[in-house]
């Protein structure tokens, strides 16, 4: 049986909704990491200075995810202007992403679904084409905005050119070493990000739109750990609610009598 045929619209509408104090938690989730990360860098502690980067990275991809469904809790432009900072801080395009996420949402796992390609592959050739990962994103949301929305193919530019000014200005004008380490730690992080934010989640799964188009994380430690994003059945099924609620929507899910489904881990 279908998730989406489990619950009626009134036994999910409201994990839709944010509280206020929410929306502020959520936008902010990435800055104690970049924080910390800064701290570490300046200060030469080299583990913990990997550990938070890793956790500002996450985070980033938990606050952009929701913005690409326009679930922050905030207006279309302010949700922009997010998508915006995270692209610099980031290192890419979250408009490029964005597209390209939202053409793995209408088409899941098939031949055009550029975003999922990569869930096909074995786990060896994976890691061996992760690194390029971002780049075939951008190469494919150039190309689809450039026929669909000019609008969205400028945003992608802007964000591109934006990254260049960034790198430039941080590794020939400034003279800030924890700027320095944190460019090469992000372009490092899109280079394996794939395994987590994609090839854990749909490897094996249907190719269709099927309950096991995607998997689900429901452990009690571990989801906490990965900051609820791997709830991505639940996702795949109810892409307006944000990831704060997801562990909500698992249980009422569970409740109405999901009980098999395939576990990232």
């Amino acid at each position: 049986m279908s998730t989406n045929r489990i619950l009626k619209t009134n036994e999910w509408q409201d994990l839709v909704k944010y509280k206020p104090w929410e929306v502020a938690k959520e936008i902010s989730l990435p800055l104690p990491w970049f924080i910390l990360e800064m701290w570490a860098a300046a200060n030469q502690h080299k583990v913990l200075m990997l550990f938070a980067a890793a956790y500002f990275f996450l985070t980033c991809l938990r606050v952009s995810h929701n913005a690409f469904h326009y679930c922050l809790g905030l207006s279309r432009t302010a949700t922009d202007v997010v998508m915006l900072l995270l692209s610099v801080f980031m290192m890419t395009s979250m408009r490029a992403t964005q597209v390209t996420h939202m053409q793995h949402h209408r088409h899941c796992l098939e031949e055009n679904d550029v975003e999922g390609y990569i869930a096909k592959l074995g786990f060896w050739n994976m890691l061996l084409q992760a690194p390029l990962f971002t780049l075939k994103l951008h190469k494919e949301a150039l190309s689809r905005s450039a026929k669909k929305s000019l609008k969205q193919n400028f945003w992608i530019k802007f964000e591109i050119a934006l990254n260049v000014f960034w790198m430039t200005a941080v590794w020939f004008w400034w003279d800030i070493d924890a700027l320095k380490i944190h460019t090469v730690l992000m372009l490092l992080s899109h280079a394996i990000s794939p395994m987590f934010t994609v090839w854990s989640v749909h490897h094996d799964c249907e190719d269709n739109t099927s309950d096991y188009d995607s998997r689900t994380l429901r452990s009690r430690w571990l989801s906490p750990l990965a900051y609820n994003m791997l709830f991505h059945l639940e996702h795949h099924n109810y892409p307006a609610i944000p990831t704060c609620h997801l562990p909500q929507l698992a249980e009422r899910l569970d409740d109405a009598g999901l009980i098999n489904y395939k576990t990232v881990i």
